[in-house]
């Protein structure tokens, strides 16, 4: 199996602007936290995470910040997850989604709040939430279903109740993106409780219609207030990994047809900035499937979710994995994500060591243009020296400090160079105007270069170089 992997991921050109997003989910504890007793240990374990992430060239975290009615952040609309320890070390108070955010930041990543939508979970979750739970608080917004609790979709109340709490996120912290889960209802069979509602609303559609312009309605909400408040900040979600039925394959189980996600309309829309369809299948279940997305993503940024779960659960080979990349990366997606990240990082099938091969460089972000097309100013005065512990320093200036910004950084052996050739990328993301660099001493002797992207992902020209030789007695 690896020999293919190395075969494939040499045979595939590796971009140089490519998402490489993991799920990091919280619920349950299932990838974090693990340590229930210290807020210390859980702040290592997260840092151990984003790490190994980082050593790997992942450039987007999806941080599990809301679960079903329970929250991993310091909310005054719902209650914090009992499983955070918060308050009990040195009294002082942990707010893991502010953790995450300056964490991942430090290292160049990307992090977007992954927010589980409409279900609330099970009669004796809901109970141990107690007054707080929304189903308490606001008991008109929410319907229980075979014994499960959900928000109502087609309750104009329950887009206000989600906003808020979009709103308050956005509000309050540097989030890059809002990225919504379950935003569907909850089964195929179209037997959710919603007569009622259909009948005060529905004005003459059929009901298939009805809840899907229901979840658009609130798609469409929820995106134009986060962009009054900060534009630059990417909405996404998660639909089912298959659209529509094709070619009478895939029947039962689709987005638009059975839970009334109606994602293709929120693109052409312009209401959603990507798409990460759960694209957990393979073979005649994946491949048409991506190509009907990524036709119909009005340009937008269209990134398969790959089930890295199912070499576990379903007994996949690391080839039906890697197969998935290579065909991600050859027919026009922007790159790819993994649920979930320990399936991932416990390196499960072999699957770590093939990303050393499809993931040997940083990559970019593909940059929003429908947002913002302006190009931000080049950088300038770039200062190269070698330090008394052995370490290469680059240092610049930038003309602009109070923007919301990173850096790259660029390493050629010529002057005759150009930014879309991954191996010629050295960092991504940074936020601050040095970089740090272990070389070893020898006569070799590189142009190092280096460009600004803005918050929409939009990059700057190249700076003026600067050449050094890794000497230390020639400079």
């Amino acid at each position: 199996m690896l020999f293919y992997s190395l075969q494939s991921a040499h045979s595939t050109e590796m971009p140089a602007t490519e998402v490489r997003a993991v799920w990091l989910t919280t619920n349950y504890g299932l990838d974090w936290p693990r340590n229930r007793t210290s807020q210390e240990v859980q702040k290592r374990e997260l840092i151990a995470i984003l790490d190994s992430l980082k050593r790997y060239n992942f450039n987007t975290v999806f941080f599990q910040a809301r679960a079903r009615g329970e929250v991993y952040y310091n909310s005054e609309i719902e209650p914090l997850s009992t499983l955070i320890v918060s308050g009990r070390d040195r009294n002082t108070k942990f707010d893991p989604l502010a953790f995450a955010i300056e964490e991942c930041h430090k290292r160049g990543m990307e992090c977007h709040a992954w927010l589980v939508t409409y279900p609330l979970g099970n009669e004796r979750h809901v109970r141990s939430l107690g007054s707080v739970s929304v189903t308490r608080k606001k008991p008109s917004v929410t319907k229980k279903f075979k014994g499960e609790w959900f928000l109502d979709p087609g309750n104009p109340r329950t887009d206000d109740y989600l906003i808020s709490i979009v709103k308050e996120i956005v509000t309050k912290y540097d989030i890059d993106g809002i990225h919504m889960d379950y935003i569907r209802y909850p089964d195929n069979r179209g037997q959710f409780p919603d007569d009622e509602l259909y009948r005060v609303y529905g004005k003459g559609k059929s009901k298939g219609d009805w809840r899907r312009d229901n979840i658009t309605r609130f798609v469409t909400k929820m995106y134009d207030t986060v962009k009054e408040i900060k534009p630059w900040v990417q909405i996404s979600s998660a639909p089912l990994g298959r659209y529509r039925t094709l070619n009478d394959r895939g029947r039962g189980w689709t987005a638009h047809e059975t839970v009334y996600q109606d994602a293709v309309k929120w693109l052409e829309l312009g209401k959603h900035d990507a798409l990460y369809p759960m694209m957990y299948y393979k073979d005649d279940l994946f491949y048409p499937y991506l190509d009907d997305w990524v036709s119909k993503n009005n340009n937008r940024i269209l990134v398969p979710g790959l089930g890295a779960y199912q070499m576990i659960e379903l007994k996949w080979t690391l080839k039906d994995i890697t197969d998935q990349i290579d065909y991600s990366r050859n027919n026009k997606a922007q790159g790819q994500a993994y649920f979930r990240t320990e399936n991932l990082l416990t390196n499960t099938n072999g699957i770590l060591d093939s990303l050393k091969l499809y993931y040997r460089n940083p990559a970019k972000l593909p940059p929003m243009s429908w947002l913002s097309d302006s190009i931000p100013c080049k950088p300038f005065d770039i200062r190269a020296q070698r330090l008394d512990d052995g370490l290469f320093e680059l240092k610049w200036d930038y003309k602009d400090k109070q923007k919301r910004i990173t850096f790259n950084v660029y390493r050629s052996e010529t002057e005759d160079f150009c930014t879309d050739k991954t191996n010629k990328i050295l960092a991504t993301g940074l936020k601050e105007n040095v970089f740090y660099l272990p070389v070893e001493n020898s006569d070799e002797a590189f142009y190092y270069y280096i460009t600004v992207s803005d918050s929409y992902h939009n990059e700057s020209e190249v700076s003026s170089p600067a050449f050094y030789y890794h000497s230390e007695t020639i400079k």
